[in-house]
C-alpha cells in the first residue's frame, strides 16, 4: 500500500513541477496567468535594439538595451532605454537615456501584452545639454505611441493559447511585482 501512495505523490509533485515551469497551472485551475519581470525582459532582449525614421529618414531614433523593471509597490511598470538621435544622416550613437512607466494591455491581434498610458518619467541627453528639444521629444513620443499600439512587450506564446482557449481574458494588471492576465468563463 505504501508503494502507491509514493507512487502517487511522485507523479502529482512531477506534474505540479511541468505545469508551473510552463506557467499554465494558474490558467488550468485557476483564474490567472501570472508573468514574471524576468519573463518580459527576455522577450525584450530578442527585440532591440531598434531603429525608427521619420521624416524620410531625415531625424532617426535607436533604441538600445531595454531594461525591465516591475516595483512591487506599483501598479505600472518601468522601462528604461539608451537611446541614440542623429538628424540628416548623420550616424546614430547612443546619446542619452530614457525612462518611461506603463501599464499593460491584452491585445488579441497580436496576442500579445502591450504598453498601456505610457509616460516619459525622465529624459537625459547630455549631447542636448541633458534635456530633449521639443523636436527630439515629440519624435520619441511618437514612437511610443507606435509601440504601444503596434508593438507587444511579451507575446503569449501557442501552448499557453491553446490551454486557455475557452477563457476569455477579462484584464492584465500589474500587482506585488507581477504582471497578472485575469481569466474570465
Amino acid at each position: 500500500m505504501r508503494k502507491p501512495v509514493v507512487s502517487a505523490v511522485f507523479l502529482l509533485a512531477l506534474l505540479v513541477a511541468g505545469c508551473s515551469t510552463l506557467n499554465t497551472l494558474g490558467a488550468l485551475l485557476g483564474s490567472q496567468v501570472t508573468f514574471t519581470q524576468p519573463q518580459l525582459q527576455h522577450a525584450l532582449d530578442g527585440n532591440f535594439p531598434k531603429e525608427y525614421d521619420k521624416l524620410g529618414g531625415l531625424v532617426s531614433l535607436r533604441l538600445t538595451n531595454p531594461t525591465l523593471s516591475i516595483p512591487y509597490d506599483s501598479n505600472r511598470l518601468r522601462l528604461d532605454f539608451d537611446v541614440g538621435l542623429s538628424a540628416m544622416g548623420t550616424s546614430v550613437a547612443t546619446t542619452g537615456h530614457f525612462a518611461l512607466s506603463s501599464g499593460l494591455r491584452f491585445d488579441p491581434g497580436t496576442r500579445g501584452l502591450h504598453l498601456q498610458d505610457p509616460i516619459i518619467e525622465s529624459v537625459d541627453v547630455p549631447a542636448l545639454g541633458g534635456v530633449m528639444s521639443g523636436s527630439s521629444r515629440e519624435l520619441l513620443n511618437s514612437w511610443l505611441a507606435d509601440y504601444a499600439k503596434q508593438e507587444p512587450v511579451y507575446r503569449l506564446d501557442s501552448t499557453l493559447l491553446d490551454r486557455i482557449s475557452a477563457r476569455r481574458i477579462d484584464s492584465t494588471v500589474i500587482d506585488r511585482g507581477v504582471v497578472v492576465v485575469n481569466l474570465g468563463e
